[in-house]
């Protein structure tokens, strides 16, 4: 009987170390964008040197709003773009491993949203 407990023991371990081993949080292996349906406007996350930028993309008269919020909504990041051509510039903040961070982008005409999904490095 003491073997066939131990035997459990050494599986349970092997199972939780494995568990252990393949959790972690959610990745950003690559860029990301999202845009405003119609064309309206992007928003991009570049990986490398965790660099943002917005674009309005549709001359109707109002422009785009990005925003960078983590995961207790503090705003970490504002862009805003429209009236001129071109994109915003390039803005940096450090998206670390030890939170979540969401873009949210907003057509400034009728505030439209849209919103990624939460990632992190």
């Amino acid at each position: 009987m003491a073997i066939s407990l131990s035997r459990f023991a050494v599986a349970g371990l092997a199972v939780a170390s494995v568990l252990v081993a393949t959790a972690g949080p959610a990745q950003a292996v690559s860029d990301k964008t999202i845009k405003i349906p119609g064309g309206r406007g992007w928003m991009t996350f570049y990986d490398d040197g965790d660099m943002f930028q917005v674009c309005d993309t549709l001359a109707d008269g109002h422009g785009v709003s990005g925003r960078l919020i983590d995961n207790d909504y503090n705003e970490k990041l504002y862009l805003t773009d429209g009236g001129d051509s071109g994109c915003s510039k390039k803005e940096g903040y450090n998206v670390g491993q030890l939170g979540s961070y969401q873009m949210q982008l907003s057509w400034n005409g009728d505030g439209y949203d849209v919103k990624s999904e939460w990632f992190n490095e």
